[in-house]
């Protein structure tokens, strides 16, 4: 008799991520972390870390945190997945806006610059590191006018709040860009490829 796959577990609120694996036919259960992104993201600022360095660190310890919540000894746990996205502009990093004030000025500081995406996603196991993957998209917004902007805020109103940057790549933030480099996936907070096949080489998913 074929063995039950492993259940696998996404440690995050984010409904795009579950959306992005269950769209890849992957049944998966959410179950946030408890973390302070906030704190963590302060304290390794205080120690000239990287964007990606952030990105990396939140994942696992997401993930972490879920899987001990889990409690499972031994090797029979659930696969844990945690990601983490980081914006940066010009060396200033950018969270998700408090509201829509804070969206418009987001967009405003980078209507007509350069920014990169830095995503990192990892697994974990039993309370162990399996897997982890980084990946960057730099992508461009086009000149904008302030009165473009509003427009676009008021047609998209609270959604903007749910992404750094204040734009959903997927929806009718396509038209503030100039140009877009980079995976897909990686820009929507989760690359996708890798993380498949991680999951296919455990039997999570078929060959």
């Amino acid at each position: 008799m074929q063995s039950q796959a492993p259940k696998l577990v996404l440690a995050s609120a984010s409904a795009v991520r579950r959306r992005l694996l269950e769209a890849a036919g992957l049944q998966v259960e959410t179950l946030p972390a408890a973390v302070d992104e906030a704190e963590v993201k302060l304290a390794l600022k205080a120690e000239n870390a990287s964007a990606i360095q952030v990105a990396e660190t939140l994942a696992e310890l997401k993930a972490r945190r879920v899987s001990e919540r889990l409690g499972t000894a031994g090797s029979s746990g659930p696969f844990v997945i945690g990601a983490d996205q980081m914006l940066e502009c010009e060396g200033r990093w950018f969270d998700k806006p408090a509201d829509l004030d804070a969206a418009r000025a987001q967009l405003l500081a980078l209507a007509g610059r350069h920014h990169t995406l830095e995503t990192s996603v990892c697994v974990v196991r039993d309370g162990g590191r399996i897997w982890h993957h980084n990946a960057r998209a730099r992508l461009t917004l086009r000149p904008l006018s302030e009165a473009f902007i509003d427009r676009y805020l008021a047609a998209v109103g609270e959604a903007a709040l749910t992404s750094v940057g204040a734009y959903q790549l997927e929806g009718p933030g396509i038209q503030l860009f100039q140009k877009v480099d980079g995976d897909f996936f990686t820009i929507l907070g989760l690359p996708l490829l890798p993380l498949l096949t991680l999951l296919r080489s455990n039997g999570l998913i078929p060959q």
